[in-house]
Formats: structure tokens, C-alpha cells, sequence
């Protein structure tokens, strides 16, 4: 076998077992920030998707619940059921959208917007724990490969979602 070739091959080889590695820890990873957020959002009488919904519905721009059931990526029904809780702490407040009696335009409360305030600060320390020891030029290179990571993801799934559609018209 030519050099080149066997070079190829080995090349290959290791970047099957670097890509195997890369998605095992980005799953990892994303487990464990999900278990540990949790951990401390249970601690302030919340669940990890009504704290992930308040610090959403906290950015400046108004949100309905299709939106936030596409952001949260849960089924609509899951988002009622989301939002119901939200509205019995008293959280947030739901509001008929004019010219549409169906859509429901979602604003927090004051209690909320303090306990926003409260969930940013907690967001904040723990990215500083998490990122700990970690230089700006890994971040970088770091966020530029998950980009491109979920960028693969979404389009992986767009393909997946046109051929079910043509499976079903065929």
C-alpha cells in the first residue's frame, strides 16, 4: 500500500475516534450543565423548563405561545401545560392577541422579572464555574465548532423532515 494511502487511512481512522469522542462529551456536557442548573432552579421553587421559559420570556421582545413552545422545542400542549404552572405561581400573565382569539401573548409579573433577576445572576456564576480555566481562544474556536455543529443538526433535520414529507406523498 502506497504511503499516502495508509496515511489517509490512519487520518481517517483518528477522526472517526476524535468525532466519536467530541459528540460523547458535547452530550455529557449538556447533561450535566442541564442536571446541575436544575439542581439549583429546584432550589428556588422552579423546574428547569419554567426557569429556561422565564429567562426567555424576559428577553426584550413579546413572545406567544407557538414561539415559546418552538423556542423551548415542546409540543404545544406541553407549553399550556408550562405556562398553567407559571400563571398559578403567579409568574406570568396571558393576554388575548388582537386579531387573533386563539394566540395568547405572555407577559411576566413583577414576582417574575425579581426572580429573573435572580435566575441571570445564578446563570452567570455558573458559566463562570463551568468555563473555569478555560482561555478566550478556546472559547472562541469552541463556539465556532458548536455554530457549525448545530448548524449541521438543523440542516440534518430539514433533510430528515423533506424526505418524510416525499415518503408521504410518494
Amino acid at each position: 500500500m502506497h504511503i499516502i494511502a495508509i496515511y489517509r487511512l490512519v487520518s481517517q481512522a483518528m477522526k472517526s475516534e476524535l468525532g466519536a469522542a467530541f459528540t460523547f462529551e458535547l452530550a455529557t456536557a449538556g447533561r450535566k450543565m442541564r442536571k446541575l442548573f436544575d439542581r439549583y432552579v429546584r432550589e428556588r421553587g422552579l423546574t428547569l423548563p419554567r426557569a429556561r421559559a422565564l429567562l426567555l420570556l424576559a428577553q426584550e421582545r413579546s413572545w406567544n405561545q407557538t414561539e415559546l413552545a418552538d423556542a423551548l422545542e415542546i409540543e404545544h400542549p406541553s407549553v399550556v401545560r408550562l405556562l398553567d404552572g407559571l400563571e398559578r405561581q403567579g409568574l406570568i400573565t396571558r393576554s388575548a392577541v388582537a386579531g387573533d382569539r386563539r394566540a395568547k401573548q405572555i407577559e411576566l409579573t413583577i414576582a417574575a422579572q425579581a426572580q429573573v433577576r435572580d435566575l441571570e445572576e445564578l446563570t452567570e456564576r455558573l458559566r463562570t464555574t463551568l468555563l473555569q480555566g478555560i482561555d478566550a481562544a478556546s472559547l472562541a474556536v469552541a463556539l465556532s465548532t458548536l455554530q457549525r455543529v448545530v448548524a449541521n443538526a438543523e440542516q440534518a433535520a430539514a433533510m430528515r423532515r423533506e424526505e418524510e414529507a416525499n415518503v408521504g406523498h410518494g
